[in-house]
């Protein structure tokens, strides 16, 4: 189902996002249980036969409620900090079906992992090395590790969110890295279980990621020559999505390609989609405060704003933006899209065509992931509710956060 008009009403899975806001106000996030299970689908059956893992870009969105649905449709978790494994293991994921990447974890981050008994540790450096082998050493345990190998690719996308480049901060150099896996394997409290990658985010042809496929399992091949045998390639996610008119196979063809270029491979094929399972899925919605003409431009005035939703002012990223209530566009002025806080880069949408009044309620389109995520309390604004549409049924699985929370931690020296 998704998000469609009926009967003129913008709707959620045939909820009417206008109940929505009157039920739980704006700015309000709001999810679509059917379409994430229909991402997730799409992928187990792109990957039926073949070893495989589905791990979930816990960076994306991390809410409970979401974690949790995909818990229960089978998916692993790829995490960067200890408060994202934490949030997996509150919200029912398996430790054991966890890859803690990142390239600053910390002495408490590598101990909680090992004691929760995470599947992977991606080591991002030798220093890295050397510490969760001291770490393991201490806790008299083996550490399951994998090196996040730097393939020197080019993604062709944002350079912001572009990983696998040699001028990347992430992973170890491609030429270091079976130097370093003869290290590790002369460690008794390092277990060498797999090599991983990921070469960027927001792809929009598999060329990119399928490179890099083929580069880890030459040097996997290299590896099991010296005698050093790997459970799993992980091939890292990024996988895109439409915004705006990007022409992009869909992700069962990205997968496909993977799969094509691993024939015949016995490791476990490890993906780690993020944005392609959870992006589509979600609309941020938000009111319109004020319309505001001016001499160069004019301007819809909405209550929610870059801390809401971060992307177009860090990235310039565009996501459609329509009316809740069906208008003819074609009888509306050209705006921008702005909010409320003291800062110039406050756009969600440059010179798009409305027929608005204040009080409308509009739909910023494709926001499931990296929304939410990246929201902040910046101008002291709290951060917006979450709802979850399933089936008819609408779930608050975030309440809105108040003004006294936000500083609820500080306190006044006498």
């Amino acid at each position: 189902m998704g998000f469609a008009y009926r009967d003129g009403a913008l709707c959620a899975d045939a909820v009417a996002l206008e109940s929505i806001a009157q039920r739980f106000g704006t700015p309000c996030y709001v999810y679509s249980r059917s379409l994430i299970e229909d991402n997730v689908r799409g992928f187990a059956a792109a990957l039926s036969g073949r070893d495989a893992l589905l791990a979930y870009s816990v960076k994306a969105n991390a809410n409970l409620a979401v974690l949790a649905l995909l818990a229960r449709l089978g998916c692993g978790f790829d995490i960067v900090s200890g408060g994202e494994l934490k949030r997996v293991l509150a919200a029912g994921g398996a430790a054991d079906q966890v890859l803690f990447s990142g390239v600053g974890k910390s002495e408490a981050e590598i101990r909680l992992a090992l004691q929760s008994g995470v599947r992977c540790l991606n080591l991002e450096s030798a220093a890295e090395m050397d510490r969760v082998d001291a770490i393991a050493r201490a806790l008299g345990r083996r550490a399951p590790i994998a090196f996040r190998v730097n393939p020197d690719v080019d993604p062709q996308t944002h350079p912001y969110i572009s990983t696998g480049l040699k001028q990347s901060k992430f992973g170890v150099a491609y030429a270091d890295a079976e130097r370093l896996y003869r290290e590790a394997a002369r460690r008794e409290n390092l277990e060498i279980v797999g090599i991983g990658c990921h070469v960027g985010s927001q792809l929009l042809e598999p060329a990119p990621i399928v490179e890099a496929a083929e580069r880890i399992a030459r040097l996997a091949d290299r590896l099991a020559e010296s005698g050093i045998a790997l459970s799993h390639l992980d091939v890292g996610g990024g996988i895109g999505i439409r915004y705006r008119d990007e022409v992009l196979p869909p992700a069962t063809d990205f997968v496909g390609a993977i799969c094509g270029a691993l024939t015949g491979r016995r490791e476990t094929l490890i993906l780690d989609p993020g944005r392609a399972i959870i992006g589509n899925a979600g609309v941020l919605l938000t009111r319109v405060e004020y319309v505001k003409p001016g001499e160069a431009k004019n301007f819809l005035v909405v209550d929610a704003a870059m801390n809401d939703l971060l992307r177009p002012a860090l990235y310039d990223a565009w996501h459609a933006i329509l009316p809740v209530r069906a208008t003819s566009a074609e009888a509306g002025e050209r705006y921008d899209i702005v909010g409320p806080i003291c800062e110039s880069s406050d756009v969600l949408g440059r010179d798009r065509r409305f027929a608005a009044r204040a009080g409308d309620l509009i739909a910023v389109m494709d926001a499931g992931a990296y929304g939410m995520a990246m929201s902040s309390n910046y101008n002291s604004r709290p951060r917006a509710a979450e709802v979850l549409v399933d089936d008819g049924r609408v779930h608050l699985v975030r309440q809105r956060e108040t003004a006294e929370q936000l500083f609820a931690l500080e306190t006044i020296p006498a």
